[in-house]
């Protein structure tokens, strides 16, 4: 507000009537006399309070990123004599807001390649997807070919599967932060799973990086060099987009019974595909389609490419959290595919998919637990913040008990989560499947259990704005309809749960478990 004028206490005090309205906020004195009518809590509380300085009032009232609407500017008329502005924009690092900063000082884990990483990432995201994030999640709005292109030519997408060196060499764009493809790693991808999930819009970011994040790597792991020349350059540069096609209407984890099936034609050219599949991420806007079908020649599974043509239908299915992520039915109308478009050998589908699941679950984990981690963020703003009974909130003992649990589900989540993924980076990739499917597995129930007692914490210390979809408590509100997508998708709970046990069991010999 450079060179504007100076408007003291006394003077904003005359502009205290319906036709004559000022209200100071931070430091800055705002004529909101036409807007009073538009405002969503009604005039009445404009012209109840004209003519003060109101600061205190509004923040606890609104987010601080309202104030940054320029549609406001227009309103503001000077500045406050003597006020003392606190800044909007300024990012303090909250106890467990991040997994690092707070006492997370050193790690064995990062080096100068994975901060430089994430300060690329984050400048990227809080830039180009941030500012209509949260109202593109609350409306459903599917990420733009505009933004997908962007986030190729950014290397974001890229940056999904940067651990190929040799794709990422031949077809990608540079890696953010001019990081090269011999320096990526899994803490890289840890990395850029925690910076989209900390939008705080689930839905939103499935739809941004999760189709792409599952479909893409079955034709990369296991597809021939020819599919993966044809498919991965416009998925990395963000000119198609990928979903993976399994789960069916019949079947979830059950994946052995599903009903798709691929008939290949006589001269061996073709398969035809016919069936549905549900639940699909990214399904309303992929170009192409990792499906999961039975062979009807009795060879098995098979893994394959289906490109959207007349024949493949797409609906968005509602789901709890937002339509943003593209959840989608999806019809295989006799379908014609290349045989080229196979994923490896013939009767191997199930193979390839179930080597897909356990990435797939410990990129939930990451997202999921930096979901929980945010709540904890929010928690602790609005604790310090919120008045009740003339006391802040967080000057209740119950109020902190209930902080205390949630950042100790999560920072306990988090450790092992690392462990896990520095396990990723030194066992040879044979065996990460071999060794840590269940480890895995066993997280992914730790983390939706630990996102459940987050869930409830934060919806109790928010009280009625934790259910309110706009305002204070937006982002705990989506949480609450999201934080059982985690205990669902990619395995439910109770299915992982018993599969990790039944995993650790295979290393018991019960002539030596004795006690």
């Amino acid at each position: 507000m450079s060179g504007q004028r100076e408007i003291t206490s006394a003077e904003l005090a005359r502009h205290s009537t319906e036709t004559d309205l000022w209200i100071a906020i931070n430091g800055i004195v705002y004529d909101v006399t036409s807007f009073q009518h538009m405002h969503p809590g009604s005039a009445i509380p404009l012209y109840q309070n004209g003519g003060k300085d109101v600061t205190e009032l509004f923040f606890s009232l609104h987010r601080a990123e309202v104030l940054a609407d320029p549609r406001y500017d227009r309103m503001k008329v000077g500045v406050l004599k003597g006020a003392t502005a606190i800044s909007t924009t300024a990012t303090a690092t909250l106890p467990y807001g991040e997994a690092h900063g707070h006492w997370r000082r050193f790690s064995p884990y990062y080096n100068e390649s994975h901060h430089r990483f994430r300060a690329a990432l984050r400048e990227f995201i809080d830039r180009e997807i941030r500012p209509t994030a949260a109202a593109d999640d609350e409306n459903g709005t599917a990420p733009s070919q505009e933004l997908n292109l962007k986030m190729g030519s950014a290397g974001v997408i890229a940056a999904i599967f940067g651990s190929d060196t040799a794709v990422m060499d031949a077809y990608a764009p540079p890696l953010p932060g001019g990081l090269k493809p011999s320096e990526y790693d899994e803490f890289h991808e840890l990395i850029l799973a925690e910076e989209f999930k900390r939008l705080g819009t689930y839905g939103l970011a499935d739809g941004l990086a999760g189709g792409n994040g599952i479909g893409l790597p079955p034709v990369l792991n296991f597809g021939s060099p020819a599919l993966v020349a044809r498919i991965a350059p416009d998925v990395l540069h963000g000119r198609k987009r990928m979903a993976l096609a399994i789960s069916e209407p019949y079947v979830g984890s059950d994946v052995k019974h599903i009903r798709t099936v691929a008939e290949k034609s006589a001269d061996g050219r073709h398969y035809i595909v016919t069936g549905v599949k549900k639940w699909i991420t990214g399904g309303t806007f992929a170009d192409y389609f990792t499906t999961l079908c039975l062979d009807k020649n009795g060879k098995g599974m098979v893994l394959l490419v289906i490109e959207r043509d007349d024949t493949v239908s797409t609906k968005a299915i509602k789901t709890s959290y937002s339509a943003g992520a593209g959840t989608a039915y999806v019809e295989f109308d006799k379908t014609v595919v290349p045989a080229e478009n196979l994923i490896g050998k013939e009767g191997l589908g199930f193979m390839y998919a179930m080597a897909n699941f356990n990435k797939e679950r410990w990129g939930m984990v990451a997202a999921g637990n930096r979901m929980s981690r945010l709540m904890v963020a929010e928690c602790f703003k609005w604790a310090v913040q919120r008045e009740v009974f003339g006391k802040k909130l967080i000057e209740q003992p119950v109020i902190r008990q209930k902080l205390a649990a949630m950042a100790a589900e999560v920072e306990a989540v988090h450790s092992m989560l690392e462990d896990l993924t520095y396990q990723m980076t030194r066992l040879p990739k044979g065996e990460v499947d071999k060794v840590l499917a269940g480890p895995i597995a066993l997280l992914k129930y730790r983390q939706t259990r630990a996102a459940t007692l987050v869930a409830d914490n934060a919806c109790q210390i928010f009280g009625g704005r934790a259910l309110t979809r706009t305002g204070m408590g937006q982002y705990v509100e989506k949480f609450q309809r999201s934080y059982k997508m985690q205990a669902i998708l990619g395995g439910s709970e109770e299915i992982l749960a018993d599969f990790a046990i039944r995993q650790a069991l295979k290393s018991i010999d019960p002539l030596v478990a004795r006690l």
